[in-house]
């Protein structure tokens, strides 16, 4: 199961989304090292679960809907001390959506260094929104 699933629980955990002091760098750090890509497993479990929701039973779309409510939360609670530009709740769903495409890439053939460059391009970004 990749560790980005398990969602705040596991990310919290992790603190990749709790360190103090909040902002920029744990979005940072959630971006680049919430993703698996080994040998032996690529993907993230969340994703892979939300390709499936026509198939699966209504639990698992409510534990992966609530899990991503939770996480988008915490990415928000990151942005709000950073004041940007953008409004912290619609910034926080174009990161979690950023991520989400990311873990879709590890399905592929993108390599770790093709993944971190594009986080990296993308807090470029942010950071002036």
């Amino acid at each position: 199961m990749c560790k980005a699933f398990s969602t705040t629980l596991k990310v919290s955990k992790r603190g990749l989304l709790t360190a103090e002091p909040l902002g920029w760098n744990n979005i940072e750090r959630f971006l680049k090292l919430g993703l698996c890509n080994t040998k032996e497993q690529k993907g993230c479990f969340s994703i892979s679960s939300m390709r499936e929701f026509p198939i699966l039973p209504q639990k698992a779309f409510e534990i992966v809907t609530q899990s991503r409510l939770k996480v988008k939360g915490l990415i928000a609670k990151n942005l709000e001390v950073e004041r940007p530009k953008m409004a912290p709740h619609l910034l926080a769903e174009l990161v979690l959506t950023f991520f989400t495409g990311l873990c879709m890439e590890q399905y592929g053939k993108s390599s770790r260094t093709d993944l971190v460059r594009k986080v990296d391009n993308l807090m470029k970004a942010i950071r002036g929104m």
